[in-house]
């Protein structure tokens, strides 16, 4: 290790107090990813956590700018020395690996990378992911680390000691997140079945006011011909019962508003999503938010309905290969802006044709939240969806 004894043993500390504070997923993989760089002084560090299908579901880096990570491309699969340590499971500590013979390049806009450790992050038998680093930094003097210097001909500048090092980080890296995964999988199981509560509820609830409409209703067409008063007051009873019924709904709705929106607010209940969708999806789907204070619950809803609908368009429709979300304060209120590079559309012809895309949908949320929404579309140049709300 390039640190002392004292100042190794404090930033090993650090690096474990950093993972234990997290508890969702996305969170863990990036101070991971973070500690290890810092730890053992490597210009790049990554984690890939495999999908089930040769490829990886998260892929977190650290040491890239966000315009080099974009311009790189899609995540990368599982090959070379990535699939050596997810398969295999032992780790690799090279001097060049671009001599390694399982090396297969790289995107043109990668960085170069030299030296190599990477080892596998396990937790018993299950590999949860593989954990690398590459160009190892060498301090000078005491001041910050240098870029990769020439060293001996076939030596690695990652160490015995620093493998070690790793391994013990990744085996603390396995237990946090695995930690992260039940919390976020208890979260889900939490908000199942509340829903499952919810729609017994509104079932028993609506259907028996439902029923009743119906009943009432069919007595008032036999009586309106051979009794029109009687009739007259089975309809204003059809119209009670509607109303009831239009209130036993709009009661489950308010009690539908996400439980994370009340607890966390906007920004972190749409930072989770996307974390979740950015995930579940091959797309790249990213979330920004930048001095948001805390709106009124019918504006926070709207714009997380808003968001919803435009990501799953953006995913499930458009194809899109990268989707960017981004919330910021605008006066006393906020704008949501999502935006895909997706198929795109015409809007006044989806319009015309009477398909709608949840553009009406979304306007009626942002009208109703005291709002406004544009759409900027067209075919092959993507989406764009902006929701303005005034604040309180």
């Amino acid at each position: 290790m390039s640190h002392g004894p004292r100042s190794g043993l404090a930033a090993v500390s650090s690096a474990l107090l950093a993972m234990s504070r997290h508890l969702e997923v996305r969170d863990v993989l990036k101070t991971i990813v973070a500690s290890a760089r810092e730890l053992l002084d490597a210009q790049y560090a990554a984690l890939g956590v495999p999908d089930d299908h040769g490829g990886f579901a998260q892929f977190v880096v650290d040491g890239v700018s966000e315009e080099q990570w974009k311009a790189i491309g899609p995540l990368p699969r599982q090959h070379g020395i990535l699939a050596a340590m997810l398969h295999e499971a032992t780790p690799e500590r090279l001097a060049d690996v671009r001599e390694d013979p399982r090396f297969g390049g790289w995107p043109s806009a990668h960085p170069d990378l030299v030296d190599f450790l990477g080892l596998p992050i396990r937790d018993g038998d299950e590999v949860l992911g593989a954990l690398f680093l590459a160009n190892k930094l060498r301090p000078v003097g005491g001041r910050p680390p240098h870029p990769p210097c020439p060293k001996p001909q076939g030596t690695c500048g990652f160490t015995p000691d620093d493998e070690e090092l790793l391994g013990i980080l990744a085996q603390h890296a396995a237990i946090a997140l695995t930690n992260a995964r039940l919390y976020e999988r208890s979260r889900e199981l939490t908000i199942a079945e509340e829903r499952s509560r919810l729609a017994h509820e509104l079932h028993d609830a609506v259907s028996q006011k439902l029923f009743s409409l119906r009943l009432t209703a069919q007595a008032a067409t036999a009586l309106v011909d051979r009794d029109p008063a009687r009739a007259k007051g089975e309809l204003q009873q059809v119209a009670a019962l509607a109303a009831e019924a239009a209130e036993e709904l709009r009661a489950a709705v308010v009690e539908l508003r996400p439980a994370a929106l009340d607890e966390d607010g906007l920004v972190a209940t749409l930072r989770t999503q996307i974390q979740v969708l950015d995930r579940a999806h091959t797309a790249r789907v990213t979330f920004a938010g930048h001095g948001v204070k805390a709106l009124p619950a019918a504006q926070e809803e709207a714009m997380l309905r808003v968001a919803q609908e435009a990501l799953h368009n953006a995913l499930r429709h458009a194809a899109a290969e990268h989707v960017d979300v981004t919330l910021h304060r605008r006066g006393t209120g906020a704008v949501l802006r999502v935006t895909d590079d997706g198929g795109g559309f015409d809007p006044h012809a989806v319009r015309r044709a009477g398909r709608h895309l949840g553009l009406v949908s979304m306007r009626d949320r942002a009208a109703g939240a005291g709002g406004r929404l544009s759409v900027q579309s067209a075919p092959g140049k993507g989406t764009t969806i902006e929701m303005e709300v005034p604040g309180g």
